[in-house]
């Protein structure tokens, strides 16, 4: 059997600050899907959105931030929850706002931090919590291209 349905397409905003950090947000404890895990601002691209356009909504909705620019896709997977294929494109971004102060949806968002290299391992609690090493895979994925784009 084939699947006829088109993957949800997915992205996320690995906001990154002056310092080489990036913004991660944990998810609150009813929620449906990875609860209590960290996660990375973003979600669901909607019809007739392109990626950039979601990437400044979801922004917006998540933290009253703007984005600023897109500075590079470091994930770009597959996968699938509660029987939905995701097809998720992570991108390196900056926004502009007061970066100490995230409007957050606090029932969604109860809790958020600014993730150095050197501060990654926070990110193995989702493990814990059923969430695997995908945000730290992301986090560093992001962390990297940002020491590259540095050093280059």
């Amino acid at each position: 059997m084939g699947d006829e349905t088109a993957p949800q397409l997915v992205v996320g905003a690995l906001i990154s600050d002056p310092l080489g950090r990036i913004f991660v947000q944990r998810r609150s404890a009813d929620r449906r899907l990875f609860p209590g895990c960290w996660d990375v601002v973003g979600g669901a691209v909607e019809d007739g959105e392109t990626h950039h356009e979601a990437l400044e909504r979801e922004i917006a909705e998540e933290t009253g931030w703007r984005l600023r620019r897109v500075l590079a896709r470091v994930v770009h997977e597959s996968w699938t929850a509660d029987g939905v294929r995701h097809l998720e494109s992570d991108y390196v971004v900056e926004v502009d706002g007061d970066l100490s102060s995230p409007t957050l949806e606090w029932d969604k968002h109860p809790e958020f931090a600014w993730v150095a290299p050197e501060d990654v391992s926070l990110l193995d609690e989702n493990v814990r919590l059923g969430g695997g090493t995908f945000i730290k895979d992301m986090v560093t994925a992001g962390h990297d291209w940002l020491a590259a784009s540095v050093r280059g």
